[in-house]
């Protein structure tokens, strides 16, 4: 198999980062979520516009999983005014890791939240933070392997669905 390279999306890239993006988040919810929900949250959450403006946020940064030139993965990270929620004055939040489903159990998932961790130490981030939908064990034993700890929970809607993510976070030791 040819390998997984990982590479910073930019503006230029909104249609791959739009395909991706709905086509995992499909993959995901769809058969645990209404048809009407699922088109609604597609339509709106990676519009073109609303995906260009996050990929212009200094505060963001999205990442590509590749494989043989093809795009099989993204994750998005957050820190400062660009997280959806302050949790601690220091932190970077992982807003997104997606990887398709014929990618699962290759480890493209643990090469991005590894980039994300990377990336938050860079920062000298306190924590590495998220939410995760309570009905998606699969993500939540992921995060769990790596060392995550839920501390809150948070409403997310869905289209007309208000769903509740567990917040989980990674404390960061201390640079010195």
């Amino acid at each position: 198999m040819e390998p997984i390279t990982l590479r910073q999306a930019t503006p230029v890239d909104v249609s791959q980062l739009q395909h991706i993006g709905r086509q995992t988040f499909f993959e995901t919810f769809a058969a645990s979520n209404s048809e009407e929900n699922m088109r609604a949250y597609l339509q709106e959450g990676f519009a073109t516009e609303k995906l260009t403006a996050e990929l212009q946020e200094p505060h963001s940064a999205f990442y590509f999983a590749e494989h043989a030139g093809r795009v099989i993965g993204y994750l998005k990270v957050n820190s400062g005014p660009a997280q959806t929620e302050q949790h601690a004055p220091n932190a970077l939040e992982l807003e997104r890791i997606y990887v398709l489903q014929e990618f699962h159990g290759q480890r493209v998932g643990q090469l991005l939240y590894e980039q994300a961790l990377h990336l938050a130490k860079q920062a000298q981030a306190e924590c590495l933070w998220l939410g995760v939908w309570e009905e998606n064990p699969r993500a939540i034993r992921f995060y769990e392997k790596n060392g995550f700890v839920a501390f809150d929970k948070h409403v997310f809607k869905l289209g007309e669905d208000e769903q509740t993510d567990i917040m989980m976070k990674l404390p960061l030791p201390s640079n010195p």
